[in-house]
């Protein structure tokens, strides 16, 4: 008997705008900007801070975003690996090094690992830019639409979210 072949699951219609989780770094809910001419995921870090190095080049930080820019106020602190430093050309052309890590993003129905670097956004709308490595595969955007998954976002306080 041959073995058992799991079809592959259909990529999954998304906005150009979405609710996303970051629950590794303490994040529900964040308003993210699918921008598939970027290449990398982007998040907005609004302070750094160099902490261990390891053998194995890696570094650990403490950052502490600040993820609502209507509530410049709230700010979220996580630690985290940083794998390595990467050189990245924003859209205005702008070259620059930023730490590179990866963690876990909740996009309605589906968990997965990506790469995200850390750089300040606090002059643009988007705290977060999903980039086209993170959604290739997996979703198709849909440039017209917005908030397509924002049922599977359903408010809870930031506390239950990082809960078992």
């Amino acid at each position: 008997m041959p073995p058992h072949r799991q079809e592959p699951s259909p990529p999954l219609r998304i906005g150009w705008k979405e609710y996303l989780d970051l629950p590794e770094l303490g994040l529900r809910r964040l308003k993210g900007k699918v921008d598939t001419g970027a290449r990398t995921s982007t998040l907005h870090v609004h302070a750094l801070t160099w902490l261990e190095r390891f053998a194995d080049g890696t570094r650990d930080a403490q950052i502490t975003l600040a993820p609502d820019r209507r509530d410049p106020a709230r700010m979220v602190s996580a630690r985290v690996r940083v794998l390595r430093e990467i050189r990245v050309t924003d859209s205005g052309g702008h070259r620059e090094l930023r730490p590179l890590i990866e963690t876990e993003l909740v996009l309605g129905p589906l968990r997965k690992r990506i790469f995200l670097t850390l750089t300040d956004r606090s002059g643009m709308l988007f705290r977060m830019i999903l980039g086209r490595k993170a959604v290739a595969g997996d979703f198709w955007v849909d440039p017209a639409a917005r908030y397509l998954l924002r049922a599977w976002h359903r408010r809870r306080p930031l506390a239950a979210a990082s809960e078992p």
